[in-house]
């Protein structure tokens, strides 16, 4: 999780009853003063970053892709002694841009139909980029077959594996980053933000009423901590979703103009960002003595998104300190004092972005009307004349165009 409110550190000991915040150490409390230091310089920098827009956003999550291959990776090469592996580090990495460069044209492809459809170079690399994508992963494959060494057949095999469980982990949750970004800011916004939001919340319940143990595979996880941080993580999603819904920067897909040859986040907010009103069940009314509630459907949505946050979210936490006490290691780099490396820090975020990509998908997405003008301008012209006269005659059908004699009057 990418705040310094770690999982291993949110109160407590190996025993059953957790120490109080009292009783807890100088040398323990100048760790928590710097984590809590650089949590905040961290979530300034990443409102700094959405200031800044979807080009900054998309550069800053192919960075921290890169940057979590390459501590996973070198954990491999030390864990494993791979030392004298021929070509191991050479291969991980051209493995990484041939992974890159599929999902990456797959993206470039969907949203960018215009700009390609103006260049014929990339013309042809769209035509052909699938191809092109697995004959470059070919050429890696035959290069590793042909690296192989009659005394480290075993080792070779299990750092190839090591690779590819790597990819499938940090690069393809970290396409599915970017992909919700492309949905509208705010399906990339919200979800980081509750799963920071619940970390520290969780953290400070735990520190400050942290008694009973959670689970063993990380022993100062507080039931405490986890009960409070998901009442809080709902509430703080239930209001961020009411503030980021009024603004068309954050609700609208992320578009690419070609006249301005830049991104657009302009639109018409679909309805699931347009004020709705609520009959409150009997119980409530009688309660609260209110009939009706106004809220935006996304607030809704908000809820089960926390909920996944809170609940199934710190699972990816408790997965990479199984993982990271499978090789007797006790963060994954040292790139941030007092946090670890960058995957401690975005441990839970990959998790959740998965299920978001899935939420939008099941529950959310319907035809996006410039994504569909994207592939149709892909098209050659006789097959857009086709299916222009298609459309016309379908929409006179429907009433909604005149009848050509009224049109030639």
């Amino acid at each position: 999780s990418p705040t310094g409110a770690r999982a291993e550190a949110e109160g407590g000991q190996h025993s059953q009853i957790c120490p109080g915040p009292l009783l807890r150490s100088p040398i323990v409390w100048k760790n928590y003063w710097i984590r809590g230091v650089l949590s905040l310089a961290m979530i300034s920098g990443f409102f700094l970053i959405i200031y800044m827009g979807p080009v900054t956003l998309i550069l800053v999550v192919m960075t921290v892709q890169i940057k979590c291959f390459q501590e996973i990776i070198t954990i491999g090469y030390r864990v494993y002694h791979s030392y004298d592996l021929p070509w191991f580090r050479t291969l991980s990495w051209y493995f990484l841009i041939c992974v890159n460069y599929f999902f990456y044209g797959e993206t470039v492809a969907d949203y960018f139909g215009a700009l390609v459809q103006r260049e014929e170079p990339l013309q042809f690399l769209a035509r052909y980029h699938r191809f092109i994508s697995f004959a470059l992963y070919l050429a890696g494959f035959c290069m590793f077959v042909l690296s192989l060494v009659k005394k480290h057949y075993r080792l070779q095999f299990y750092m190839f594996a090591w690779t590819h469980v790597t990819l499938l982990i940090v690069v393809t949750q970290s396409h599915l980053v970017i992909q919700n970004l492309f949905e509208g800011m705010i399906w990339f916004i919200v979800p980081i933000s509750i799963v920071i939001c619940n970390d520290i919340m969780a953290y400070l319940f735990g520190f400050f009423f942290g008694r009973t143990p959670l689970i063993k595979l990380s022993p100062k996880k507080t039931w405490e901590g986890f009960i409070g941080g998901f009442f809080s993580t709902v509430v703080f999603g239930f209001i961020l979703a009411y503030l980021l819904s009024q603004f068309q920067y954050f609700v609208c897909p992320v578009g690419f103009n070609s006249e301005t040859n830049g991104f657009t986040v302009e639109c018409e907010p679909s309805d699931i960002f347009v004020m709705q009103e609520y009959t409150l069940p009997a119980v409530v009314q009688n309660t609260l003595r209110w009939k009706t509630v106004n809220l935006y459907p996304f607030q809704i949505h908000s809820i089960f998104l926390s909920s996944f946050a809170s609940l199934i979210g710190p699972f990816g936490g408790f997965f990479a300190s199984g993982f990271k006490r499978a090789f007797k290691i006790k963060d994954f780099a040292s790139t941030i004092p007092g946090h670890g490396g960058i995957m401690d820090r975005f441990d839970c975020q990959y998790l959740m972005a998965t299920f978001t990509h899935v939420y939008i998908a099941s529950f959310i997405r319907g035809p996006n009307p410039s994504k569909v003008l994207q592939q149709l301008l892909m098209l050659q012209p006789e097959q857009q004349l086709s299916i222009f006269h298609t459309l016309h005659s379908h929409l006179r059908e429907r009433g909604m165009l005149p009848p050509a004699a009224a049109q030639a009057e």
